[in-house]
């Protein structure tokens, strides 16, 4: 009875191995077919992914909020601290939002539409003022003469093209489903915030039962400790990003550079990508002040950014950020390469808590295996 017991083990496991190996075969046969299927599926389920990011992104706000409204001596805010608390953040939200749509947003469009239509103009002074360089200049090398050569054959009509005015046309009917999908991502991100408590709960008992109890408090530990990198970082790189471009929006105005709320916006956008951010959008905002204004303000522009830059760097981000995330330089640009690299710009941003919640699990991990040594090393 042994034996047979011992053989059918044998012969389940090997059996088991062969299904296995099937099925790796089958999905690296069908690869694309796997990625398309993800792919449609991650698309599907985008506005709740995007609504469990709002709720994210709301939750510290909503609980100060509500623990606010819980020392009320109102008793029916007392009561509903919770729904008056994110009640409270969305309406700020929203008048946050009407802010940007009527006072900043048609500046800067109004800044994007005159730079397109000058395009044309700036282009020819530009080409103008190079066919004035000596010979012997640098910037007349086979290089860059080549790359005018490029920029000059571009022809415009592909862009109004029959299959052009179709991708538009698409593009207008996704922005319609966009928003369908923002709606339903807003839903989300209410009922999520609103029953909170009960989906920790939930993934707190699925955990505590499908862990052991020391990986249990580990996980526990982990999340939290994630959790909070997370936020720090996102709340504190947006808040420092927008005093950025205040900053370099008034004193590009007091420079009279042309299209100054675009480039200060443009700079603060960026910025909230480390080491790389801040040199991409300096080298772009350089190049448009110097097609709009000549080399002496592009350089007296660099001169004035950069010094921002320095004391935003060494005296305001430091205060925002602090050293919730305590990682050296050099993870910093390896994160953000690679980030970059696979999943662009949204990469880029992301690739830097990412790596901080990476550094904090590998570190956890050494000081457990040093503690397990030292204990061996004291029995023996």
């Amino acid at each position: 009875m042994e034996q047979i017991k011992k053989n059918w083990k044998k012969w389940l496991y090997w059996f088991t191995l062969g299904i296995a190996i099937v099925i790796v075969y089958k999905a690296l046969d069908n690869f694309d077919i796997i990625i398309n299927s993800i792919g449609k599926f991650l698309n599907v389920i985008g506005p709740f992914l995007a609504g469990i990011f709002i709720a994210y992104l709301l939750y510290m706000p909503c609980r100060k909020i509500e623990q606010d409204f819980k020392k009320s001596k109102n008793r029916l805010i007392k009561k509903k601290a919770r729904t008056f608390s994110i009640f409270t953040v969305y309406l700020i939200v929203i008048i946050l939002l009407i802010i940007f749509i009527n006072f900043i947003l048609p500046v800067i469009s109004e800044s994007i539409s005159d730079f397109i239509q000058s395009i044309p103009i700036y282009y020819e002074n530009s080409i103008r003022n190079y066919n004035k360089l000596p010979e012997d200049s640098i910037l007349k090398s086979d290089i860059v003469k080549q790359q005018i050569e490029n920029i000059q054959n571009i022809d415009l009509k592909q862009y109004i093209s029959l299959d052009k005015i179709i991708e538009y046309i698409a593009g207008a009917i996704n922005a319609v489903t966009g928003i369908f999908d923002i709606f339903v991502a807003l839903i989300v991100s209410i009922y999520i915030l609103r029953e909170r408590d009960k989906i920790l709960r939930f993934f707190k008992r699925l955990a505590s039962v499908l862990f052991k109890e020391k990986l249990y408090k580990n996980i526990g530990k982990l999340f939290n400790n994630s959790n909070e990198v997370f936020f720090k970082f996102i709340a504190s790189q947006f808040l420092d990003a927008i005093i950025v471009g205040i900053l370099v929006t008034i004193a590009l105005s007091i420079m009279k550079v042309k299209y100054a709320p675009l480039l200060g916006f443009f700079i603060g956008i960026f910025n909230m990508i480390p080491y790389f951010g801040a040199i991409i959008a300096v080298a772009i905002a350089a190049l448009i002040t110097l097609v709009t204004g000549g080399i002496s303000q592009s350089i007296w522009m660099l001169i004035v950014v950069i010094i921002l830059q320095q004391i935003d760097a060494n005296i305001i981000n430091p205060k925002i950020v602090g050293q919730s995330l305590k990682i050296s330089p050099l993870l910093v640009i390896f994160a953000v390469t690679v980030g970059g690299a696979y999943f662009g710009l949204l990469g880029m941003f992301l690739s830097v808590p990412i790596i901080a919640v990476i550094r904090i699990v590998v570190n956890d991990y050494i000081n457990l295996k040093m503690l397990t040594k030292r204990k061996k090393l004291r029995i023996n």
